[in-house]
């Protein structure tokens, strides 16, 4: 079981939205904050981008930004250039300019919010992954790809870019994480490079309806109670227990939202024998219950930050 791959499935709602965006110095556009995650990609030219009482970050030809709580902020070419943009929809996609010329990739991503994961909550407002000659080919070529589509769509384009921009959003994270793989005290990327805490998330990955306990996912991970539960909370973030439970929800509300499954197949693919108590567990993890959570209208389509 890929556990990377499964929480950006189970966190993942919606389609993902792109565009290119050519811009001529001078020039200034406000991103206001999204409902989701973004991303800009610079392909030619370069400029900055300006979080809300923070350092300003340059950004040059084949930098990523990855905003995975749609945090707000500006864009432009220069320090000394005034905002007079805001993103949003129906925009020109390029505006004409005797300046400097700059084109951005830009993207966002739906993502459910309403009971997060912890890989997510510990991700910085603002991931910007410089593009350094041998680092990360793999988002570079992703990247490359998905411009492509953008810039010259063919026949097939409509079900490419979508995948493009799911592969992307791995990518970025498996960048984030090969990144912080120096510092394995803490977090998702010592959580991954720790084989009992990898094995104990595998497990439960791969079972969520098994009644997990401490002992049962010590013997997975081949060590002791103590050991495991301490290394589980330190890089992970919460006890293996509660893990357990985030993880039931997160999957069940996947299912609610991509499958007609009745409402009991789904309590028992997620560990409960009774509607009723996956019901209570599922109200109080996401403050409605199963039935009304399904029946929900769908929010429109996040705009291409």
């Amino acid at each position: 079981m890929d556990v990377l791959s499964e929480t950006i499935a189970a966190i993942r709602t919606g389609s993902p939205t792109s565009g290119m965006f050519v811009r001529h110095a001078p020039w200034g556009r406000s991103y206001p904050v999204v409902p989701g995650a973004g991303f800009h990609v610079v392909l030619q030219g370069s400029c900055w981008l300006v979080p809300p009482g923070s350092v300003p970050m340059a950004l040059g030809v084949g930098d990523v930004v990855f905003m995975p709580r749609g945090a707000d902020h500006d864009l432009v070419d220069s320090l000394d250039s005034p905002v007079t943009e805001l993103a949003k929809p129906g925009e020109p996609r390029e505006l004409p300019g005797p300046g400097v010329r700059t084109v951005l990739l830009c993207g966002a991503y739906e993502l459910g919010r309403q009971r997060s994961h912890p890989l997510l909550d510990e991700l910085p407002e603002f991931i910007h992954l410089p593009a350094r000659p041998g680092r990360h080919p793999a988002l570079r070529g992703a990247v490359d790809l998905l411009a492509a589509e953008i810039a010259e769509p063919h026949p097939g384009s409509d079900a490419a870019v979508p995948a493009l921009l799911e592969t992307m959003l791995l990518f970025i994270l498996r960048a984030w994480l090969a990144e912080q793989s120096s510092d394995r005290s803490s977090g998702w990327a010592a959580a991954f490079a720790d084989p009992a805490v990898a094995a104990a998330l595998r497990a439960v990955h791969e079972e969520p309806a098994r009644p997990w306990t401490v002992p049962d996912l010590s013997d997975v991970a081949g060590v002791s109670r103590a050991t495991l539960a301490r290394r589980f909370t330190a890089t992970v973030g919460e006890p293996p227990l509660s893990y357990v439970t985030r993880w039931r929800m997160l999957t069940a509300a996947r299912l609610l939202r991509d499958t007609d499954d009745p409402l009991g197949a789904v309590a028992r693919r997620v560990g409960y024998t009774s509607e009723f108590a996956f019901a209570k567990a599922f109200k109080r993890e996401y403050g409605v219950a199963p039935g009304q959570y399904r029946r929900a209208e769908d929010k429109p389509p996040l705009v291409a930050v």
